[in-house]
């Protein structure tokens, strides 16, 4: 590690490198770098009759925007620097998607393999309680949600947990998101994140301009596409990858090695091979690569690192083939391997960005859970009236019938899960395309990184000033 900057520090070099792009004041830009409020936690726990203490952490980045939003991640790499690195992503994310919240983490030092379901619930209700109790959560305070390690179940507990010293509190629902749908969750929002990248993807490659710089054809169908991390994120992204956008996935890595076949790899064929052997090598029809990291040097159009940070590193930048790079992961790209890759003109789309589908749709059932009702449940009968009135006129005054399958499409309202997906494609077109604009305005900004801090920071800056907090 000698000589290797922090994750938290890698990040403020971003942005003081996006903000020499922008008018915004030294001291302002300080401000919006600080981590508002950190808080680390230990506590004790039973385990097999004896008593472990258990480290933990909750970062509030910034309150320009109220509440902060952020996972929870439970891992044996969780420490403070990392935690305070993913909150002030979480920043700029939540600010390059036009989602008002102010960025937020957390973090549980464990491994969950180790912990029995039981333990692993006091561990979720003790973490929880010890936020309640010094404020560090609340639908309008802080706004936690699932991260690696975690997922709907420990949404759950938190819940509970908060509604129990929050009794009678009528939005208390809303303090955490990546619930199970039966508890005021949101459909969609488990493949959010994979979906999100997709639509981010799909909108990159849809520029023939762009495309034409790095030896690549409009357009995402037929791309060659390679995947770190089988995971909620990375196997989602496959998933919607190849049955919607027609991209042929020629690899995948996993911690128990890497696979390739030119012809193409059926990932949902692959997730039940490694369901019942416990492994992705020796999938039929696959060739297994020398090690997990293997397949990242695979020559693709596009690689999707989406496991865990600093997996492209100055050690493999040199090596790295593909075209474009989708950060699914947190920080999976070293800030001095950036600066390879970018020399051999690979485009990297960041991970504030292209993993912004899961905070997206977070906000979404945030603002369902406030106000207390379905997407789609007030509107949905009275379209379908509406609608399948305007089809009889029309057929009335054409003199012709249409297809009974023409008339549903028409008459239908959108279902909770299509209302969602609706919001998170247009969320990833509109951020990509002011992105793509920003580079268009400053010439001299060469990659997307910078592009999309410079677009963050702006709307950062503007909140500051409009508050009257700064100066």
């Amino acid at each position: 590690m000698s000589g290797q900057i922090s994750f938290f520090k890698s990040v403020e070099n971003y942005v003081d490198k996006a903000a020499a792009f922008t008018d915004i004041p030294k001291g302002l830009v300080e401000q919006i770098k600080v981590c508002n409020l950190v808080l680390q936690i230990r506590f004790p726990i039973r385990v097999n009759g004896d008593y472990q203490v258990i480290e933990a952490y909750r970062v509030q980045h910034s309150h320009h925007r109220l509440p902060t939003k952020g996972g929870i991640r439970y891992a044996e790499s969780v420490d403070q620097d990392e935690v305070m690195a993913l909150a002030a992503l979480m920043t700029y994310k939540c600010a390059l998607v036009d989602v008002p919240f102010g960025g937020a983490k957390g973090g549980i030092k464990i491994n969950p393999a180790n912990f029995s379901v039981e333990q692993l619930q006091n561990i979720t209700r003790r973490y929880t309680t010890e936020l309640v109790k010094k404020n560090f959560i609340g639908p309008g305070i802080d706004v936690p949600a699932p991260d690696y390690g975690t997922g709907p179940r420990e949404m759950a507990w938190i819940l509970d947990t908060y509604q129990a010293f929050r009794h009678g509190e009528i939005d208390s629902i809303g303090c955490v998101t990546g619930k199970p749908v039966t508890q005021n969750g949101i459909r969609g929002r488990a493949e959010a994140t994979g979906r999100g990248v997709f639509y981010g993807l799909r909108e990159c490659v849809s520029f023939e301009a762009d495309m034409k710089k790095i030896g690549l054809s409009k357009g995402i169908a037929g791309k060659t596409m390679v995947v770190q991390g089988l995971g909620n994120v990375g196997s989602n992204t496959a998933l919607i990858s190849q049955s919607e956008g027609d991209v042929r996935v020629i690899g995948v890595a996993e911690r128990e090695g890497s696979i390739y076949s030119e012809k193409g790899i059926d990932v949902e064929k692959l997730l039940a091979f490694r369901a019942e052997t416990g492994s992705i090598v020796g999938f039929p029809g696959s060739k297994t690569l020398p090690n997990n990291l293997a397949a990242l040097e695979l020559e693709c159009d596009i690689l999707v690192p989406a496991a865990l940070e600093n997996q492209i590193t100055l050690a493999n930048a040199d090596r790295i083939k593909a075209k474009i790079i989708a950060e699914a992961a947190n920080g999976p790209v070293t800030a001095d391997a950036d600066a390879v890759l970018l020399k051999k003109g690979i485009v990297t789309l960041p991970d504030f960005y292209i993993n912004a589908g899961g905070v997206t749709v977070s906000y979404f059932e945030w603002l369902k859970n406030l106000s207390h009702h379905r997407f789609g449940r007030l509107e949905n009968r009275f379209h379908h009236d509406q609608f399948d009135g305007l089809v009889r006129k029309i057929e009335e005054l054409t003199g012709k019938n249409i297809p009974e399958r023409d008339r549903s499409f028409l008459t239908r309202g959108g279902t909770e899960i299509e209302l969602v997906n609706s919001g998170l494609e247009d969320t990833m077109i509109t951020a990509y395309q002011q992105v793509r604009e920003t580079l268009k305005q400053h010439p001299e900004i060469s990659d997307v990184r910078t592009a999309a801090f410079v677009s963050s920071l702006k709307k950062i800056a503007s909140d500051y000033i409009s508050m009257g907090i700064f100066p």
